[in-house]
């Protein structure tokens, strides 16, 4: 389907304007917050030719359309939800929209197998619980940085591999521009998480960001407190999310106290003054111990552990993610990234998903459902891009032990990554497209390959029921 109209599509079955509340993406996903949403437009949702999954996130309605395609899908989006009313001067049955538009589905378009949603609504409940949600508010600040991780990453790691090939190409000037290029987001990290993490905690953003500034400035290193000198950005990410969340929380009280006719000069001020002091005197130096803590305990685990420590993680990181403990991974790998350049973390846990891949494989070869090699054959090339919503809750969880399968192709895939510690320069992408800013770009490809074949493996010894076709229904939350 032409971009522009899968936009029109699904505005016609989110809209009128006046419903949507935000409109906002991420690498995959459209995100929605609506007035009103209900059962039968997320049916219909999940039914468009280029939808790859929609995931009902409670405030938030995640439709899955993967990588690039979603940043236009957004753009027309928004210009359509930006005309008031135009959904109902197109659509006079506006308010029968869902049906019509499940009426107007082409025949061939392929359901979900398995009961998704009510698996789903399950997985969402359970995890909503108010330490999930912190972590998933954590994660979501560095969600708008992942386009320019992948953009400096991939530059590192493209760098890294011709500078091992041609050591004298890291003389040249063009060289040397790019290695600049490739490092400016941990340059600027802390500036950029700052401001999203006070706007986050419900602070000014741009005060965030001057506190982030502030603990980083490389003048700090000239300044003596008791013995010993500041030490410019200490604690990394972690103490700049301390502070900002510290700042939201003055400015909060601030505004309360202050008049309002001195509020707009006095409460900035009084912030940025209260919130540096504390930033400089007590949370740079709690966060860098914290930040000490994750940069040990990462690299010993796979350092002394190696295949094992890699296996466990591999293995376990599916049933994290259903569990909904993942994102208390996302702050760790930007730690990592500022600390070191690279995290060793994610090319172990991108395993997962090409054992997910190798599991959906052995499912397509084994089964006899037309409707579910559909459902493979369509979710395959996302997969293997590092998009695995649509195998996951479309086909190895619906099935029970293909799922096991792919946990069992992450394990050996990640033990792979570990035992040569395998770094990447980048977060937000997974799959083959990640291994371009791996530091080990052919051991990414093997653990990759492992991953794939022992994920196959498994599933086609441990087996699964094959579904009757009669037995398939179309499903709405594929993902």
């Amino acid at each position: 389907m032409d971009l522009e109209a899968l936009a029109w599509q699904i505005f016609l079955l989110t809209g009128p304007a006046e419903n949507i509340l935000s409109v906002t993406h991420c690498m995959t996903r459209l995100r929605l917050v609506l007035q009103h949403k209900d059962a039968a437009m997320i049916t219909s949702l999940g039914k468009l030719p280029g939808v790859l999954g929609v995931h009902d996130a409670g405030e938030e309605l995640q439709i899955i359309l993967g990588p690039g395609r979603v940043d236009k899908v957004t753009s027309a989006y928004e210009a359509l939800a930006a005309k008031k009313g135009s959904a109902s001067a197109a659509s006079p049955e506006q308010a029968g929209n869902h049906i019509e538009a499940e009426r107007s589905m082409p025949a061939s378009q392929t359901p979900v197998i398995g009961d998704g949603k009510a698996l789903h609504e399950k997985i969402r409940a359970r995890n909503a619980t108010p330490i999930k949600l912190l972590f998933k508010r954590i994660a979501s600040i560095f969600i708008p940085l992942i386009p320019a991780f992948i953009a400096c990453g991939l530059i590192s790691g493209l760098l890294n591999v011709a500078g091992k090939t041609d050591p004298a190409l890291t003389q040249t000037s063009l060289y040397q521009l790019l290695a600049i290029a490739g490092n400016t987001v941990f340059w600027g990290m802390n500036l950029f998480v700052g401001y999203n993490a006070a706007k986050e905690f419900g602070g000014t953003p741009i005060i965030g960001g001057i506190l982030g500034a502030l603990i980083s400035h490389p003048a700090l290193a000239s300044v003596q407190l008791g013995s010993e000198a500041l030490v410019p950005g200490r604690g990394g990410v972690i103490a700049v999310l301390l502070v900002a969340a510290l700042q939201a929380v003055l400015e909060k009280c601030l505004r309360r106290i202050i008049p309002d006719m001195f509020s707009l000069f006095l409460t900035p001020l009084f912030t940025f003054l209260l919130a540096g002091t504390a930033a400089i005197c007590i949370l740079q130096p709690l966060g860098g111990l914290i930040s000490d803590t994750i940069g040990s305990a990462a690299t010993s685990a796979i350092g002394s552990g190696g295949a094992i420590t890699g296996f466990i993680l591999g293995g376990a990181w599916l049933p994290m993610v259903m569990l909904g403990i993942h994102q208390t991974f996302t702050p760790i790998h930007a730690e990592l990234l500022s600390r070191y350049g690279v995290t060793i973390l994610l090319p172990v846990l991108a395993m997962a998903g090409g054992g997910q891949v190798g599991a959906s494989l052995a499912v397509y070869c084994r089964t006899r459902n037309h409707l579910l090699k559909k459902t493979i054959a369509s979710a395959l090339p996302v997969g293997i891009m590092g998009v695995g919503e649509p195998l996951i809750y479309g086909v190895t969880l619906p099935l029970g032990k293909p799922f096991l399968g792919a946990c069992i192709g992450g394990a050996f895939g990640g033990a792979v990554q570990a035992s040569f510690m395998v770094g990447a320069a980048t977060l937000g992408i997974s799959g083959l497209p990640l291994a371009a800013a791996t530091d080990q770009i052919p051991i990414y490809l093997l653990g990759l390959v492992t991953a794939y074949i022992s994920g196959f493996a498994a599933t086609w010894l441990l087996g699964f029921d094959d579904p009757p076709e009669e037995d398939r229904t179309p499903d709405t939350a594929n993902e």
